[in-house]
């Protein structure tokens, strides 16, 4: 196992250009870590190995986030930490969510969606609450929001529409 780093002088050393390499982190660590200071050990040996940037996995508890970069800091990582966010769509998500990507979903969040009758009123909490996640991210001085779509673009229009 690689761990993810295949950065190498191939890439690196190539003629100047706009090109930039990123790497996917992970506020909750990745399941196949056994911990997430393991997890951050591989994270900085990809940034070591000329990674520019991170875009973490999606999340849904802002303070994960912060956290992350806070522990991130500690471990020599400091280039640009991108979060990742997706809206709740479907009352469906809230169980294969955290089953295929391993992140929690705040009880805050559940107790709204539990209250939804149909997946579009599920759809309306989902992208207010990235709002609100979106503008609390902002407020604090992310370098920039990356949005999982998975196909939908207009609800990500939605969102940018209230937090720019």
């Amino acid at each position: 196992m690689n761990h993810g780093i295949y950065l190498d002088e191939e890439l690196k050393d190539v003629a100047s250009s706009n090109f930039c390499i990123g790497v996917a982190g992970y506020p909750e660590k990745h399941f196949e870590a056994p911990n997430l200071r393991t997890d951050l050990k591989y994270l900085k040996a990809k940034i070591d190995a000329g990674a520019e940037y991170i875009v973490t996995q999606m999340f849904f508890d802002n303070s994960k986030y912060f956290e992350f970069i806070d522990k991130c800091r500690e471990a020599g990582i400091n280039v640009p930490i991108i979060p990742g966010l997706k809206p709740i769509t479907t009352k469906k998500q809230c169980t294969s969510l955290p089953k295929v990507f391993h992140v929690d979903l705040p009880d805050s969040l559940i107790d709204e969606v539990e209250k939804c009758k149909t997946d579009k009123e599920v759809k309306e909490v989902g992208i207010e609450f990235c709002i609100q996640q979106s503008k609390e991210l902002m407020k604090q001085g992310v370098p920039c929001l990356h949005y999982y779509t998975m196909g939908n673009a207009e609800i990500t229009c939605k969102i940018a529409e209230k937090v720019f």
